[in-house]
């Protein structure tokens, strides 16, 4: 093979491009025939001397279209320095507004704990004086086990004096 034959591949490399987007750039341009530049052998496609400088033409024209939109972002970035200046400020002021967000709820949340810590100690009291009052009412249970004999003969001796028994519903059939 003579050396002025380069594979797709040797030209990507030099132009520092991928085969992809060299059969790309060859397709999208239809002023190109391929059949004229290339030569296939075995699955290898060869590119001739002519192919290789269309090629090189295609991407050096990118390359300073690349080099005009580099330039031109450059000027949009050096006007877009007073809008990141200002977006820095704004993303500063959001992050002091959300920290002091964070410490008011961080004191409402402290104050819903003392509050349930009250009401917690407020219902153990009030157990507390539930239990005394039950236990002033309601005598103990070795005072109702004497005062309960006593009662029990008073009562059976008042009832049966007082007034007679009071018949249930089936012992009307007797």
């Amino acid at each position: 093979m003579s050396e002025n034959l380069k594979t797709i591949r040797e030209l990507a490399d030099e132009l520092g491009v991928s085969k992809q987007a060299i059969w790309q750039k060859i397709k999208r341009d239809t002023s190109i025939d391929l059949r004229q530049f290339t030569s296939k052998k075995g699955n290898t496609v060869y590119v001739s001397v002519d192919g290789q400088k269309t090629i090189r033409s295609m991407f050096s024209n990118d390359s300073s279209t690349q080099g005009r939109q580099h330039k031109d972002d450059v000027d949009v970035n050096g006007k877009s320095g007073v809008d990141e200046q200002d977006e820095v400020k704004f993303l500063r002021n959001l992050v002091s507004e959300i920290q002091s967000e964070k410490k008011e709820l961080h004191k409402l949340l402290d104050q819903q704990q003392r509050l349930a810590l009250q009401d917690k100690n407020l219902l153990e009291e009030y157990k507390a004086e539930i239990k005394d009052l039950k236990a002033l009412v309601m005598p103990s249970p070795e005072v109702e086990k004497d005062g309960a004999l006593h009662s029990e003969t008073a009562q059976d001796t008042e009832s049966v004096e007082a007034k007679p028994r009071a018949k249930k519903w089936w012992q009307f059939k007797k």
